[in-house]
């Protein structure tokens, strides 16, 4: 099984990342990968009842790659962490298969209360550079978040969302489509933007209006006079 995860969690770099050059390359230089392999070990400490030694086995990974997976978390097949740098996946987090991830990803909690308190993590999802997800939150499969966005409500499957605080933005996305950084390279119109261009059309349409009866009133008083 350990082979199995080993293997086609490589050929998945290989696949997506145009830097690895080879097997061998991505075995020996990739932290991504060589954290997921302490998760796996630390995971199985962790569920067998060694708490402490899978956290202290968590803590080595940590020192040697700088991607902190609590031993709690449960990992999918084919997770690719590239980079890696300053990623932290809190206790409760569940990360599905195919998902990737950048550096400075945070998949963190927003409550000191026990139980489910971290995102849980769909099938397909690519997760940009710095964004933090933050809360026991579905993002679902195939969904996209862009860098440095900070997500706080649940995104539905196939949903593209960026920004404090992520919202979706409107976009015809061809499937199957791998977006580096969760970014979308077309000119997708950001959220916020959005709404200030349609306030913006409103308040024309109003101006045109308010033009219209005050040309009105002006004709109807001098054919009163």
């Amino acid at each position: 099984m350990a082979f199995i995860f080993l293997r086609e969690t490589i050929r998945a770099y290989r696949e997506k990342d145009p830097a690895a050059r080879s097997s061998l390359e991505v075995l020996l230089c990739y932290p991504g990968l060589h954290a997921l392999m302490w998760h796996a070990l630390a995971h199985n400490l962790w569920r067998a009842g060694f708490r402490i030694t899978g956290r202290l086995v968590s803590y080595l990974s940590r020192w040697l790659t700088g991607i902190e997976i609590h031993p709690g978390a449960r990992i999918g097949r084919r997770v690719i962490i590239d980079h890696g740098m300053g990623v932290v996946i809190g206790e409760t987090a569940e990360v599905g298969d195919d998902v990737y991830m950048y550096h400075q990803v945070t998949l963190g909690g927003t409550t000191s209360e026990r139980g489910k308190r971290h995102p849980t993590i769909g099938n397909g999802v690519i997760i940009g550079a710095g964004a933090k997800i933050l809360g026991a939150i579905t993002v679902g499969d195939n969904a996209r978040v862009g860098a440095n966005a900070v997500v706080v409500q649940p995104v539905a499957a196939g949903v593209t969302v960026v920004g404090i605080p992520a919202r979706p933005i409107d976009r015809k996305r061809r499937d199957p489509c791998f977006d580096p950084y969760g970014t979308p390279a077309e000119a997708a119109l950001d959220p916020l933007l959005r709404d200030v261009e349609s306030l913006r059309a409103e308040l024309t349409e109003v101006e045109a209006r308010l033009a219209r009866l005050a040309a009105e009133t002006k004709t109807s008083e001098q054919a009163g006079d």
